[in-house]
């Protein structure tokens, strides 16, 4: 059964749209910048409905992305806690990435604790589509040694997760966290946690494609803008 039409009822087509969306997400611009470049092409878009279409598609896009063309991810994951401003707070943005640099996944929240820990930990585990990996490798926060501990419970020697923790071990996802936060700077800080969880759906999700982490997703941005334009070709 195919999906209904996501671009029903919106005045502009849906190339623009995926367009505006993709360069939001896809490179450090402002709406205003994305609307100045849409002005160029003589496209007439403010930056608040700009801001709609990353708020509508950018989930969109992530979850056909993640739903039809999801690859493997390997089984020792880097995880780590970044920060975000939202409303002119700070909150914790979990991340967390394979021995190649895949994303697994991400979870923003307002507190940074075990529960928050652990909530994460199997979010990522049911994106990833496995039961647990055999190595995580953290900082020396200790929530993650209390999650990790628990979801060792009832296991045996060859089953258990080996936790390996270190302060200089996890530059793999830190690298990652600042090539993110160079996209997010020009951004500014974000007004709802609903909203920056949006926004980052689809910023985490066209680093992916960008990458070449998905089933038939080749690198290159020719090959970038055929894959998104093809997830919805797909339900058409």
């Amino acid at each position: 059964m195919s999906r209904r039409d996501p671009f029903k009822q919106h005045r502009f087509p849906r190339d623009v749209i995926l367009l505006a969306v993709r360069w939001y997400c896809r490179y450090p611009l402002s709406y205003r910048d994305v609307r100045d470049l849409l002005a160029e092409r003589g496209i007439t878009a403010d930056a608040a409905t700009i801001y709609r279409w990353v708020q509508k598609f950018g989930p969109e896009i992530r979850k056909r992305a993640y739903g039809a063309h999801r690859s493997w991810r390997g089984l020792q994951w880097h995880v780590d806690e970044t920060y975000v401003r939202v409303n002119g707070r700070w909150c914790y943005l979990w991340r967390a990435v394979d021995q190649r640099g895949q994303l697994i996944d991400f979870r923003l929240t307002a507190r940074r604790n075990a529960n928050a820990a652990r909530t994460f930990m199997r979010q990522a585990s049911e994106t990833a589509r496995c039961c647990y990996p055999m190595t995580i490798v953290t900082d020396k926060a200790h929530s993650y040694a209390k999650v990790i501990e628990e979801m060792n419970f009832g296991n045996g020697l060859d089953e258990r997760i080996r936790h390996v923790d270190g302060k200089y071990l996890n530059k793999r996802i830190e690298a990652d966290h600042a090539a993110l936060k160079q996209l997010l700077r020009p951004k500014r800080s974000f007004r709802k946690l609903t909203a920056a969880e949006n926004t980052l759906k689809g910023i985490e999700t066209h680093r992916a494609i960008k990458k070449g982490h998905f089933a038939n997703n080749e690198p290159g941005i020719l090959n970038e803008i055929a894959f998104v334009a093809n997830l919805f070709d797909a339900a058409a």
